[in-house]
């Protein structure tokens, strides 16, 4: 898959280096007081940083966290902002996501956020474009905001990831969460174990990031004690994930209570949402207010965004 190399776009935390991810993970959680109470720290102040600007967010595929947190993100940091989704705009005409892209653009935007079915779709905009392109979900490829967030909600935990030990659970072939994600844990020195059905592991999916850090298993129960951190995935049944897996999923897969009770005290539990209640999660481990860091990833999200768009526009 061909993608942009242009230093501001944000299009895949694939190629990203160390160095690379932890100047954002660094930025983004300066920036989490923001989001959190409304204040930066010390005499930092992001909230004009962007005054003047003009975010485009394309959404061209459902999304309520994604969507909300990049608007909120542009407008902390004083941009303005303007919403396109695929119902209403000239999609619905047959006008190509390319061409909608370069319209927007030509009103004068300042960067394309972008959210579409079409895995390679941001990358593909990105060299038509002049703005600066961030992806924010194309098909089965990557989500790279979100494998940024999720690295950094771990990080607030647990400190430096080098040689933690993170389980990514459930359906992983239509994840590209769990692939976002994935390479930035890898990148930082973290071990991966993708934990699932056998029709939920896509085949080299253990070699998608190299250096041998990631396993596969299909078995939650003979790793649930050793991990040190483990993300549950959403069954995303809008993609036929529901053909792939049996009755038994929750009894098989499912965090539930049990093992819940059977982690290492203080391992956070994390799900990128929306949740399946009762399926790949119970409602009880969902709502732990002690490790469930649920809530807590989607504030990363809205720091972690502000972090991606000063990145960006200000650079």
């Amino acid at each position: 898959m061909s993608l942009s190399t242009r230093a501001r776009d944000f299009l895949a935390i694939e190629g990203l280096s160390a160095g690379q991810l932890v100047e954002l993970l660094d930025a983004a959680e300066r920036m989490l007081p923001v989001v959190v109470g409304g204040k930066a720290t010390g005499d930092q102040s992001f909230s004009q940083a962007l005054r003047g600007r003009v975010v485009a967010n394309i959404f061209f595929e459902d999304s309520t966290r994604t969507r909300v947190s990049f608007e909120i993100a542009a407008k902390r940091l004083g941009a303005e902002v303007v919403n396109i989704g695929a119902t209403g705009s000239s999609a619905s005409k047959g006008e190509s996501l390319v061409d909608t892209a370069r319209n927007i653009e030509a009103m004068g935007v300042d960067v394309i956020v972008l959210r579409t079915a079409i895995s390679g779709g941001a990358a593909m905009v990105a060299q038509r474009v002049r703005c600066p392109v961030i992806n924010a979900g194309d098909g089965r490829h990557e989500h790279p905001t979100q494998g940024l967030l999720d690295a950094l909600t771990l990080r607030l935990r647990l400190g430096d990831l080098a040689q933690k030990r993170v389980a990514i659970v459930g359906d992983i072939s239509n994840s590209r969460v769990a692939r976002s994600t994935t390479h930035a844990l890898v990148a930082l020195g973290a071990r991966v174990v993708a934990v699932g059905p056998p029709a939920l592991i896509p085949v080299g999916f253990d070699q998608l990031a190299g250096n041998g850090n990631i396993t596969i298993t299909h078995d939650i129960d003979a790793i649930i004690g050793e991990i040190d951190a483990i993300m549950m995935l959403r069954v995303q049944l809008e993609r036929a994930a529901g053909a792939a897996i049996a009755s038994d999923y929750r009894a098989a897969f499912g965090l539930t209570s049990a093992r819940r009770a059977r982690l290492r005290a203080g391992v956070p539990i994390l799900h990128p949402g929306p949740i399946n209640r009762g399926i790949e999660i119970d409602d009880a481990v969902a709502d732990d207010l002690e490790d469930s860091m649920i809530m807590t990833q989607v504030s990363c999200g809205v720091a972690a965004r502000m972090a991606v768009l000063l990145r960006a526009i200000a650079t």
